[in-house]
């Protein structure tokens, strides 16, 4: 499938609409939301960690609504079980026979909100979901939906009574992003909007649009000097000093995904080295372990991330002519 004109022009103006309409909502934050799109269009799961009250559930709540799918919120705390998230089978004493209940991972949107706040066997019941969209229950495996999307939020604060997400779920998450504390006019802006009624957003398309927008994507073209790039950056990070655990496959192949998204986000049928730029450290950083001495240190995988984009070379225009 090669994209047309057309395709590319559609998909950025869908791009477009549903970014400005979850601005409505979350306002001053336009590249954090098209960060978010990103990883819903490329099939991937979104981590926002932020401060409370910077509109991380807000956020969530809004790209549901927007893309008109059933959504879902699970309040992750310590006592939740497995079967609070996956559903379970109960025996129906008037049929004789065992029946599923489903639980509110089937959906298309889930808002996993404070996900650090559950037990590491609560938070492993979304691994097989997030890879593969399917829950098995009782040897059983029904699927998710399609589109899926989880959307996870934690705080980098309040650690008390919370448990770190596995470098193994991490993985699984395409995207990490923050939203950060509004500019003065933003503040401003949703001060004098606090008498308002809580604002329903109007959906933008339908979930078969959002699969369609994602064959799209997938179809993107990308030179083999892109993928070149993308290997580089991938070993960079292996081999770097600071770092005790580098970025997997699954976070290269990631990376090339989001890219695509984003390239026909901009109107393009085609990847270029600015995209990968664009969305390296949202990417890989939050798959990187780093050595303990480098964190006493100061260091952030941020940093890492920065400093291998600047010492690995992108191939140039000329080169993939």
């Amino acid at each position: 499938m090669t994209v047309t004109p057309e395709q590319s022009a559609w998909f950025s103006g869908m791009f477009t609409a549903m970014v400005d309409n979850v601005e409505q909502v979350v306002l001053g934050k336009r590249h954090a939301i098209e960060l978010a799109f990103t990883a819903m269009v490329s099939e991937g799961h979104l981590l926002l960690e932020d401060f409370p009250g910077t509109g991380k559930t807000s956020l969530a709540r809004a790209m549901s609504q927007t893309v008109q799918g059933v959504s879902t919120r699970i309040q992750f705390t310590p006592d939740l079980l497995p079967g609070d998230v996956t559903g379970i089978t109960v025996y129906d004493q008037k049929s004789g026979t065992f029946e599923f209940h489903s639980g509110p991972i089937f959906a298309n949107v889930v808002l996993a909100d404070e996900i650090n706040r559950a037990s590491p066997k609560t938070q492993s019941a979304l691994l097989e979901a997030m890879e593969e969209g399917n829950v098995t229950v009782d040897g059983v495996t029904r699927s998710t939906g399609v589109p899926f999307l989880v959307i996870a939020t934690q705080n980098p604060i309040e650690q008390a009574g919370t448990y770190r997400l596995p470098e193994a779920q991490l993985d699984r998450f395409m995207m990490k992003t923050s939203l950060g504390y509004p500019d003065l006019a933003a503040t401003i802006r949703i001060l004098e909007g606090t008498s308002e009624v809580r604002h329903e957003l109007a959906p933008v398309l339908t979930p078969q649009a959002l699969v369609e927008m994602s064959a799209i994507a997938r179809a993107v073209f990308v030179n083999p000097l892109v993928y070149d790039y993308v290997g580089r950056l991938v070993e960079a990070t292996r081999s770097a000093r600071q770092v005790r655990m580098g970025v997997s496959v699954r976070g290269a192949r990631s990376l090339m995904k989001a890219a695509k998204t984003w390239a026909a986000a901009h109107g393009r049928a085609y990847v270029t080295p600015d995209d990968v730029k664009a969305l390296a450290e949202q990417v890989l950083a939050h798959r990187m372990v780093l050595d303990p001495e480098a964190e006493f240190d100061g260091v952030t995988a941020g940093a890492v991330i920065g400093q291998i984009l600047l010492d690995t070379v992108p191939p140039s225009r000329s080169d993939m002519a």
